[in-house]
């Protein structure tokens, strides 16, 4: 159940942590924090993807120390036990990165789940918004890394020849195969040796919702031979859009546990 349901989050407001991981990009001018400010979902607290990745490094949304992730858990007051809904304000690219932190850090992947459809769909239901800001108590919480998650460039190379595991990308077609420039500078254009493309805005509807599972499958199945493979590992542009993909194929795979390639394309495209 990586997905809830507004009409579900509507009913357990008060039963669960609720987090707002709004992020736009640089170019859009708007700020997620200052929108947070105004108005957002009761109870819900601010995770602010940028000053939550790794500092001491050019790419961008790099996955923190694991220390520094107890103590941003910690502040946020988030316990281990805690179930926990992510939405977001960004046609849920955000809340998908989010949602791959926690599961990588080791919280229950059965605890973490993301608003179908975020923000925009609660508001379009005229749901229930406030400005207050959420109270939060300190907590004490404790991670631990499942490294088998995440690919390095190094294994990425390395897979090039050894084929262990199937490289998806969530770039658009036209960035996949090199015909249009890359958005961030310094980055040739095109993409990894042997890797395959669905671009991650395949698996969501004009709404922002995940399409249905017989629509993923289909869409999955165009790179795809088997879609209970497990050895998948998704990249992108600066891997938030690979972890909407990775969540879409957790939606037909149950099996299957969400793995990136953490630097993608802002690491292995650097000219």
């Amino acid at each position: 159940m990586s997905l809830v349901e507004t009409n579900w989050l509507k009913k357990n407001l008060n039963n669960i942590k609720i987090i707002d991981c709004s992020w736009h990009m640089p170019q859009t001018k708007r700020d997620g924090f200052e929108e947070y400010k105004q108005k957002h979902i009761p109870n819900a607290i601010f995770f602010d993807l940028d000053d939550n990745s790794k500092k001491d490094t050019n790419l961008p949304h790099m996955l923190v120390e694991i220390k520094e992730w107890e103590k941003i858990l910690s502040r946020m007051g988030i316990k281990n036990d805690d179930r926990i809904v992510i939405y977001d304000n960004s046609d849920v690219v955000s809340s998908c990165r989010c949602w791959f932190n926690f599961i990588y850090f080791g919280h229950a992947p059965n605890l973490v789940h993301v608003l179908n459809g975020g923000f925009k769909k609660w508001i379009k239901e005229k749901k229930v918004v406030t400005n207050d800001l959420t109270n939060i108590q300190t907590s004490n919480y404790k991670g631990f890394e499942k490294k088998e998650f995440v690919k390095n460039k190094e294994l990425i190379d390395q897979n090039i020849n050894e084929q262990k595991f199937k490289v998806i990308d969530a770039r658009s077609v036209e960035r996949f195969k090199g015909n249009i420039p890359e958005p961030r500078k310094g980055l040739k254009s095109g993409s990894i040796k042997n890797s395959l493309c669905i671009p991650f805005n395949y698996c969501l509807n004009e709404d922002k919702t995940f399409k249905k599972k017989e629509d993923l499958k289909i869409i999955f199945k165009t790179c795809l031979q088997n879609i209970n493979e497990k050895n998948i590992v998704f990249s992108c542009g600066s891997g938030v859009t690979a972890c909407v993909l990775a969540l879409a194929y957790s939606l037909i795979n149950d099996k299957y546990l969400p793995c990136i390639y953490d630097g993608s394309w802002a690491e292995y495209g650097i000219i």
